[in-house]
């Protein structure tokens, strides 16, 4: 009997199948027809009207998939059901074509679906205008550094409060190899002390205006104060970072949408009750891009941040960072910002001093994840593990193939 062998291979999206069925040698034709075959995925819709659930569930049989719904959906007992859409790349994209053919809200469902499954692909290289400095995305992870200029921060203890420290902090993290420099005057650990927003502008204008001067680099404003990101942006910053997601002060999304500024939304809420974590998060991010849509941002001019120790206990920091991946079928650039968090103190029992090594685990598993942008203080050593992680993980599984 001929000996062979077997194996399983990781296939994580189109083109590594594509790749993976070009080695076999298949026909070119085939490959097209076959590499959405090999991806199985699953996609959740919450609160589905019970009509549509029953169209769904009969459309993803008929193209050999599933669907899975509520146990009473048979007997038409409740009126709306969370549905698991359930089957390959290739089924999920005949469903989304036959339904974009139908009425009543079914076309919808069909190009969200069409566009989700384009957002679950590998990204593309593309360059994202910050006011005038380009950022390349894509290509690989880019690294924001921290400077808080503030007396009572979390992390540094307010070691740059002083113009000169926070200027000589700023162009040490430049020569570290960060892409981004981002600046913040108002403490937001939990029980901060909140502040004015003329005492914000304060504490911020002298470094802002310093470190335009001196750094080349795109310089982000961490502020949820509509005034404030007003006489930044007019001062020269780049981009907007809010912790509330446009969502705390009504004047926001205006201001960034005035000057062009790519901004950050990054969920947030008060307490940490959840219907569903996930889900709950994800409705709270497509409100913070549609306020920014709504006054003229687009695609990569939005980031989207899911917040992690912002509204949420260690088990759900946890639970989020487990499905970081999933955060980019909101088809945006997603940035992670977990450096020295208190989730990372609790699983390790270490101080806020002592969290390299775990924000350096987590900064690792973003890449992987596929987020685009991580927020540190420790920029040397973030860069340097997160450049080991893109050589391994940007480049395509079998690629270097040499075969038939």
């Amino acid at each position: 009997m001929q000996t062979y062998s077997m194996r399983w291979v990781t296939l994580d999206n189109l083109e590594e199948a594509k790749i993976a069925l070009k080695q076999i040698g298949s026909d070119p034709g085939g490959i097209a027809h076959m590499a959405g075959k090999a991806l199985g995925r699953g996609v959740k819709l919450e609160q589905v009207p019970l009509w549509v659930a029953h169209i769904l569930k009969q459309e993803m049989l008929s193209v050999g998939g599933d669907a899975a719904v509520h146990r009473d959906v048979i007997i038409n007992k409740i009126d709306a059901t969370d549905i698991m859409l359930l089957g390959t790349v290739r089924q999920l994209g005949q469903l989304a074509s036959k339904v974009l053919a139908q009425p009543f809200g079914l076309k919808k469902i069909g190009h969200d679906l069409k566009q989700l499954l384009t957002t679950l692909e590998p990204s593309k290289t593309r360059i994202l205008n910050c006011r005038g400095i380009e950022l390349k995305l894509g290509e690989r992870t880019l690294v924001m550094g921290i400077l808080n200029v503030t007396p009572d921060s979390f992390s540094d203890g307010g070691r740059y409060y002083s113009i000169e420290n926070a200027v000589a902090q700023a162009k040490r993290m430049v020569e570290e190899g960060v892409d981004i420099l981002d600046i913040g005057a108002e403490s937001t650990r939990p029980h901060h002390e909140a502040v004015s927003s003329e005492e914000e502008w304060k504490r911020l204008e002298p470094v802002l205006k310093t470190l335009l001067d001196h750094v080349a680099v795109p310089i982000s404003i961490d502020t949820y104060k509509a005034s404030v990101a007003a006489k930044a942006l007019e001062a020269g910053a780049h981009l907007i970072n809010d912790v509330w997601g446009l969502q705390k002060d009504p004047d926001m999304a205006r201001v960034v949408g005035e000057y062009q500024a790519p901004v950050i939304v990054m969920h947030n809420q008060e307490g940490t009750n959840y219907r569903h974590l996930m889900g709950d998060m994800m409705a709270f991010l497509r409100q913070s891009i549609e306020q920014a849509e709504a006054h003229g941002l687009s695609g990569d001019q939005i980031i989207v941040d899911p917040g992690i120790g912002f509204g949420k206990t260690a088990e759900q920091n946890l639970e989020v960072m487990a499905r970081l991946a999933e955060f980019r079928t909101l088809g945006h650039p997603v940035l992670l910002g977990t450096s020295r968090k208190s989730f990372i103190g609790k699983i390790l029992t270490q101080t806020v001093d002592e969290r390299l090594e775990g924000t350096l685990a987590t900064s690792v598993l973003g890449v992987v994840s596929g987020v685009d942008i991580i927020r540190v203080h420790d920029v040397q050593a973030n860069c340097r593990a997160v450049q080991m992680a893109d050589a391994i993980v940007r480049g395509q599984r079998g690629v270097h193939y040499v075969g038939a």
